[in-house]
């Protein structure tokens, strides 16, 4: 391989130095400033976010919209300006609602971004300065200290115990000892390349000199931006339910209006006439209503996730969660709480827990010398606060300050007591670091690091009843415990002391202390929250760029791994061609050492098997997939802005529990959607079968345009809103998901469509005959069949409200919203046929008392029917009746 064609990390500081034209003093200013108008700022291309005017444009995109629109057109042709006015105002007002919901969800996402790193030091000409990280260019050389964070690309020159905690980048959740001077290979994979930092990756201990090599998009972080920002927005399962639903309604409507104006025709009906029943059809197999139920239900839904701490950014989202079927997600800062702990101390002859609270273990003074080294060896900080802990430098050094003082010892007291002598510093090559201490009763050394290099060190171990002698037997069993421990997912330190070491020498006989176990635990709840969505069928999958030990440890620590399920590395996912990739990942409950990129590629493979695929994740290595998957869900306090500027939904709480509240919400959205959809569907088919059926028969029109417009957009749609605050069905979250191809209307919604409308239909036509048997003019008659379908519409509600029947009181009051509803429409129709002005233009006369217990039993009998089905089938079927919800 030529030298051009070595990636940076392969190349030694003197090849990327003279490849960049620069050298260890750095670029002069007019070289630096040629290069930055040469290449641009070092900045981020954020991705773009939708326009405002696409946003409002997509509020009135979809078959039943431009179905409506269409409406309106005929309606407006024909001299019906009512109509035309009326469906363009509820067009209007749901693509305000929309827009608004969206917008208020974008305003809340700009208060969380705050993105690029803000000041760098540099060393131009021999001179070192403080500037704008943006105005960095390649060949610019850095300095790097404890604190700062990377402000580019760059290529190590120098180190001193550098440690860099790339866990946004790579999910390694532990420091990354860095080494300027190790050769490394080409095919390097980016967790171990050692001689490289990385953009936007924090600087957690030591301190280095680097060369910049990338900048802006060019960077690991900008090609990952690049990669998310390549996606476009797909469409939702919502998006696609409902245009699947519109093109069988347009078909209907012009099927049916021109199977109206047939036989209107036929039957030697004026022209007039005739336009006006193939209009009347045309409105009536439209709902007027449904964008606007669809959206309020959404709407409302997005507000209810607010307050459980979960903000939906685009609002169709808000049901896509109730439709996931596989939730891929990071494990660092997802899974676990994304802080390192020590969770267990290892002693010659018991382990001894870390979490049992202040003054655990002091009784065995071995624990407090060995609490008390991970203390002093020690160069990070670590302060209680009112929210926990706050800490700075190394994560593992900081956990050992943690624990020792939730055993009950003081590190700012131990450091006052043993004062720092001497210092022999942590190298990637020594592997360990030791200090020196004036301690109470002498000089004292503490030594803390890898047991493999710590071991040697030791001539004795700390036994219950004093040091004892280390033989071969001893350190074979202590090497065993470390490679148990490392089994388990725990990283491992070896704690010493012993005398100080002279001069130039390195310790040594040195009395090993024990072990400490570290990890980044599972966060509370998350076990549980797993098991919720097992039983919900949703297939949880943890993505991770850590370690497979460790994956696999915390995997089984939260019940992640159900018989039968594997764990497979990165290196095998990348192998994998596309064709088999989806049968490994249904298989496949744990991927560890992932890239980007192969995220990317898992959740695309597990989208065309059919699966609804929710990503979390919190880490710039998690943007890409989270834009790709069909709802992507990041963390709003730890998660990155790239992570938080893909997402669909950010979870303000950090919580992982909070994404089953979401899922089981999305549900209940999904179910109140389709109950909308069914209950407003089967209104609209029993005003198609009466305008159809009375045509065929020969019979006056029993409907008129206006009139069915009325019915859609008031008797109608006021009961259709309430839907969408129906509470949850029983056992909402212990039945599988609704499939990607799973269509609003199932085989079973479609005959309750039907039956449901049959019903209603045939009582409004019996309502039409009774009234044109008594010899009533036909107005008169057609007042009793509008008068009938609208009371029949509103009992369908509660038929409507529930799968099973609504049998109780409690049942019935459970969606107070509803009552009004039915008792607000009730009362507009009541004033439809008794206030005059109102009467005249819809052609409603007043009715006799017989003629409204006509119109009120024939109404109420579907609904009655109805119930008595729903009643029987869930006996037929040998099922207990849902439990009746609790009345406040």
């Amino acid at each position: 391989m030529t030298l051009t064609a070595l990636p940076w990390h392969a190349r030694t500081a003197e090849e990327t130095l003279a490849a960049l034209g620069s050298t260890a003093h750095g670029l002069s200013p007019e070289a630096a400033a040629a290069r930055l108008a040469a290449t641009g700022p070092n900045r981020f291309q954020a991705i773009r976010p939708t326009p405002l005017l696409r946003i409002l444009l997509r509020q009135f995109s979809g078959m039943l919209v431009v179905l409506l629109f269409g409406a309106a057109a005929i309606s407006l042709a024909t001299g019906d300006q009512l109509d035309a006015l009326a469906i363009v105002a509820v067009l209007l007002l749901n693509g305000v609602l929309g827009f608004a919901t969206e917008w208020r969800a974008r305003r809340a996402m700009e208060g969380l971004l705050g993105l690029e790193v803000g000041r760098a030091r540099v060393r131009r000409a021999g001179r070192e300065d403080e500037v704008a990280a943006d105005t960095l260019v390649p060949g610019d050389v850095i300095i790097l200290e404890a604190g700062q964070t990377v402000p580019a690309d760059a290529r190590l020159l120098t180190t001193h115990d550098l440690a860099l905690l790339e866990a946004p980048l790579t999910g390694e959740s532990a420091p990354v000892a860095k080494a300027a001077g190790v050769e490394l290979p080409a095919e390097t994979p980016l967790p171990a390349r050692r001689t490289m930092a990385y953009k936007g990756t924090p600087v957690v201990g030591g301190r280095g000199e680097a060369v910049v090599v990338a900048t802006g998009m060019a960077t690991e972080v900008g090609q990952v931006g690049t990669l998310a920002a390549g996606f476009g927005e797909d469409r939702t399962p919502l998006e696609r339910r409902l245009e699947a639903l519109g093109r069988p309604l347009a078909l209907l409507a012009v099927g049916a209006a021109a199977l109206a104006g047939l036989l209107a025709w036929r039957n030697g009906v004026p022209l007039p006439v005739v336009l006006q029943t193939t209009i009347a059809l045309a409105v009536a197999a439209v709902p007027e209503g449904l964008p606007a139920v669809a959206t309020i239900t959404l709407a409302l839904g997005v507000h209810r996730m607010a307050r459980q701490a979960a903000l939906i950014r685009r609002l169709p989202s808000v049901e896509t969660l109730g439709s996931v079927s596989v939730i891929c997600t990071d494990k660092t800062g997802t899974l676990t709480t994304g802080v390192m702990t020590a969770t267990l101390l290892r002693l010659a002859d018991r382990d001894l827990p870390l979490a049992t609270g202040p003054d655990a273990g002091r009784a065995d003074p071995r624990v407090v010398a060995a609490l008390r080294a991970g203390a002093l060896a020690n160069r990070a900080a670590a302060s209680r606060q009112a929210g926990g802990w706050v800490v700075a430098g190394d994560p593992m050094e900081a956990a050992l300050l943690v624990a020792a003082a939730d055993a009950g010892l003081d590190p700012a007291a131990l450091r006052a007591e043993y004062p720092e002598t001497g210092e022999l510093a942590f190298t990637s090559e020594r592997m360990y670091m030791a200090t020196c201490h004036a301690g109470p009763t002498g000089p004292l050394a503490c030594l803390k690091g890898a047991p493999t290099r710590v071991l040697p060190r030791c001539s004795h171990e700390a036994g219950p009843a004093g040091p004892r002698l280390l033989d071969d037997a001893a350190r074979a069993r202590l090497l065993e415990a470390n490679r148990d421990l490392a089994r388990r997912g725990l990283r491992v330190l070896a704690l010493a002391e012993g005398p100080p070491p002279g001069p130039g020498e390195e310790p040594t006989g040195f009395t090993l202390l024990g072990f400490v176990g570290l990890e980044d635990p599972p966060a509370p709840g998350v076990a549980a929250t797993i098991g919720q969505f097992r039983r919900a069928g949703i297939r949880t999958v943890m993505l991770t760029g850590d370690q497979q030990a460790t994956a696999t440890a915390i995997a089984r620590e939260l019940d992640l791994l159900p018989a039968g399920a594997e764990t497979r590395d990165g290196a095998e996912l990348d192998c994998l061609p596309d064709s088999e990739l989806a049968a490994a990942g249904a298989r496949t409950a744990v991927w560890s050492r992932v890239s980007p990129a192969g995220k990317l590629r898992l959740v695309a493979a597990l989208q065309r098997e059919g699966a609804v695929v929710a990503m979390l994740g919190d880490g710039i290595n998690d943007a890409a997939a989270l834009r790709k998957a069909d709802i992507g869900v990041a963390m709003g306090r730890r998660g990155t802005d790239l992570a938080r500027e893909a997402a669909d939904v950010v979870l303000a709480d950090d919580r992982f529990a909070t994404i089953a509240i979401a899922v089981a919400e999305g549900r209940v959205i999904h179910d109140n959607v389709r109950k909308a959809v069914v209950y407003l569907l089967a209104c609209n088919m029993a005003e198609l079968a009466v305008v159809l059926l009375a045509a065929a028969a020969g019979w006056p029109a029993p409907l008129h345009p206006l009139q069915i417009l009325w019915l859609n957009l008031l008797t109608d749609t006021i009961p259709a809103l309430a839907l969408a605050v129906e509470p949850a069905e029983p056992g909402i979250m212990a039945r599988g998901p609704a499939g990607a191809r799973t269509p609003l209307l199932t085989r079973a919604s479609r005959r309750e469509v039907a039956g449901y409308g049959s019903l209603i239909a045939g009582a409004t036509l019996a309502a039409f005959a009774w009234g044109l048997g008594r010899g009533t003019a036909p107005a008169e008659a057609a007042a009793l069949a509008f008068l009938t379908l609208a009371f029949a519409q509103l009992f369908h509600l509660g038929t409507a409200r529930r799968t099973g029947p609504v049998v109780g009181w409690g049942a019935a009051c459970s969606n107070p919203m509803a009552l009004g509803a039915v008792a607000l429409a009730a009362g507009l129709q009541v004033v439809a046929a008794t206030w005059h002005p109102l009467a005249s233009l819809l052609g409603v006369h007043s009715l006799t008392r017989l003629e409204w217990l006509v119109v009120f039993v024939l109404a109420l009998a579907p609904a009655l029917l109805g119930q008595a089905w729903k009643l029987w089938r869930a006996r037929s079927d040998d099922r207990p009746l849902p439990p009746e919800p609790a009345l406040d």
